[in-house]
């Protein structure tokens, strides 16, 4: 019998077959995988120890414990923001009292300064500095009761020379007769004209200031 060859047939190509797919993460779906890969796959006459079976199944429920806690949290921060915005919301149109440790002197006028002593002092000392560091004005204002008070600067330096307008940077210490510091705060007041949320957290408008929710310390009316 003649050969015959049939032209244009070769031997059959298999087909293609898909890379494997790596994976950066192991989540509680790869884990579970994984581990009914290895019970599959082990020896019937050697099956697993059952001390490290019990440890991949305490593993495993470390894994789900966590993503519940990281769901929890998440759920927390949303919570948190929205709760933060709606409470600076609230504060538009109303006077706070703020932390605020610099000011901007404008072309004439005086600066109103206010600071809040955590307890009696003998001696209170303001201290003006200007955007170059340089103290430009000190003014000993002698004791003062614990509380707020309030310290108005003409804009003048210790010169009497009325200075430029622009941002300046007080410092308020206070001490009693021997020697020890008395804690104070520096505050101002001011009226809240809106809120920004453009640096991905609320922030309260005063002018062209920017007040953080943290550096409230009281909501006057």
């Amino acid at each position: 019998m003649n050969d015959t060859s049939i032209q244009g047939i070769g031997p059959a190509t298999p087909p293609p077959t898909e890379a494997a797919k790596g994976s950066n993460t192991l989540g509680k779906d790869e884990f579970v995988r994984l581990l009914l890969a290895q019970l599959s796959n082990q020896d019937p006459t050697a099956p697993q120890d059952s001390t490290a079976f019990i440890a991949q199944l305490a593993s495993f429920a470390q894994v789900e414990l966590l993503q519940t806690a990281n769901s929890g949290l998440e759920a927390l921060v949303v919570a948190q923001a929205a709760s933060n915005q709606t409470q600076a919301l609230t504060l538009v149109g109303r006077e706070v009292a703020y932390r605020a440790d610099s000011f901007t002197l404008p072309e004439t006028g005086s600066v109103t300064i206010g600071a809040k002593l955590s307890s009696q002092a003998d001696e209170v000392t303001v201290k003006v500095v200007d955007e170059s560091g340089k103290t430009v004005r000190t003014m000993r204002l002698g004791a003062h009761e614990a509380g707020e008070m309030e310290v108005i600067w003409d804009g003048r330096d210790d010169d009497g020379t009325r200075l430029p307008p622009g941002d300046y940077t007080v410092t308020v210490t206070a001490a009693t007769a021997d020697g020890a510091d008395v804690p104070v705060e520096t505050i101002r007041r001011a009226r809240i004209d809106g809120v920004s949320f453009e640096n991905g957290y609320p922030e309260l408008l005063v002018g062209d200031s920017r007040i953080k929710l943290s550096e409230v310390l009281e909501v006057l009316a």
